[in-house]
């Protein structure tokens, strides 16, 4: 039987200095050389205002007890409140809707009141909750 003659083991260094090299540009660009570069001036492009990045409600409900009191989304406000807070939301969330629930019992000219000041503050999609009648 005839022996074969021992290969040199060699290591290939090719990956290594590929690591290397990447360690030393992630280095020099992350490195901070001098204090210059927060001397230089720079006129820095100004932006519009900024607008919320997560979604908006899908709606609000607007309620009308029978005993008379007003709430938004279960806590309970007065009718300048309600308008104050819709325009907040409308001017954040342009597609806000609203709708506005009242009790049968509840008088019409109330409801139309709370129906317009959740007009008047900007909201235009507007809905009225309704039960249908069972026959």
């Amino acid at each position: 039987m005839r022996r074969r003659p021992a290969e040199d083991a060699t290591m290939n260094l090719t990956p290594m200095i590929d690591v290397v090299f990447l360690l030393v540009i992630f280095f020099m660009v992350g490195a901070r050389f001098t204090d210059h570069e927060e001397r230089i001036e720079v006129n820095v492009p100004g932006v519009g205002p900024m607008n919320p990045m997560v979604r908006g409600p899908d709606q609000r409900i607007v309620q009308l007890a029978p005993d008379g009191t007003l709430t938004l989304d279960g806590r309970s406000v007065n009718a300048e409140q309600l308008r104050s807070e819709l325009q907040s939301a409308h001017a954040s969330y342009p597609a806000l809707r609203v709708t506005v629930r009242a009790d049968a019992e509840e008088s019409l000219s109330r409801f139309t009141e709370i129906l317009h000041v959740c007009r008047s503050s900007g909201v235009e999609n507007l809905g009225i909750a309704v039960q249908p009648l069972r026959r």
